[in-house]
């Protein structure tokens, strides 16, 4: 699975967002970059392209901006900041894996992990360190189905998390395609540096539907990617936001309690 994706260090994708859960329905544009390991941009667009809001991780701070009520939250980039905004119970280094194709792998012992072929799909099972159990199911891809295990290229179709008889969420990978490398950032004014790739060429499959489902709550969010490239360019201060003029500023206070841990 790792090698299959080793060339993408993070994605930039083009999506809806659909989501129902405790606190109604939505369905919102959004357009999002997650870099490896924990660096998340996600913008809120109306359909007229506007932004109604931000959300930025550097992975040290966390930054959101609601421009529709006019209030800046920031603080330091916990899990739960994040979980807030998407409505899944997964860590960040955990959504930014699987954002980008990734199935991410609970903390275990040598031994307290298994894997089996069932149904047509390597079926990886995972006892971790602080009780949760994991399920993972690989599938080879279509063409490299014939060939020896050690040679197979597998595509992540599901992921799913237990802890203490409650399954936190589960993941589902569906509608791969051959990603490209996104182009460099170009000043067509010529004034500011051009930005390059993130990260070497890359035609690795990705998925264009995640389907997240959190059972003891009942949320469900679907992320369908319209675009996807592998690699984006960043430029300096992409994952920072500071607060514009004439804005209600408010600090987080969340604390991370029920994400499961996951392996570095």
């Amino acid at each position: 699975m790792r090698a299959t994706l080793s060339c993408s260090n993070g994605v930039r994708a083009d999506s809806r967002l659909d989501y129902i859960g405790d606190t109604g329905a939505f369905k919102a544009q959004t357009l999002y970059i997650a870099t490896r390991p924990d660096r998340v941009r996600f913008d809120v667009v109306s359909p007229f392209g506007a932004v109604l809001s931000t959300l930025t991780s550097d992975g040290t701070q966390f930054a959101l901006f609601d421009g529709m009520q006019k209030v800046f939250v920031s603080g330091p980039a916990q899990d739960c900041n994040i979980q807030n905004f998407t409505k899944v119970p997964v860590p960040a280094t955990a959504l930014v894996m699987m954002l980008g194709g990734e199935a991410p792998v609970l903390v275990h012992e040598d031994g307290d992990a298994s894997i089996a072929w069932e149904s047509g799909a390597y079926v990886i099972r995972v006892r971790s360190l602080h009780g949760a159990t994991q399920e993972i199911h690989l599938v080879p891809m279509d063409e490299d189905f014939d060939k020896a295990w050690q040679e197979q290229r597998v595509l992540v179709k599901e992921v799913r998390v237990v802890l203490r008889g409650v399954e936190l969420y589960r993941a589902q990978f569906d509608k791969h395609h051959v990603a490209k490398r996104a182009d460099a950032l170009v000043d067509p004014d010529g004034i500011d540096d051009d930005v390059a790739p993130s990260g070497p060429v890359c035609s690795a499959m990705l998925p264009r539907k995640l389907h997240f489902k959190v059972q003891s709550s009942g949320q469900d969010l679907i992320v369908e990617n319209r675009s996807i490239e592998h690699n984006p360019p960043i430029p300096d201060g992409f994952f920072e936001q500071f607060p514009p003029g004439g804005v209600r500023q408010q600090r987080s206070t969340c604390r991370d309690e029920n994400s499961a841990p996951t392996s570095p």
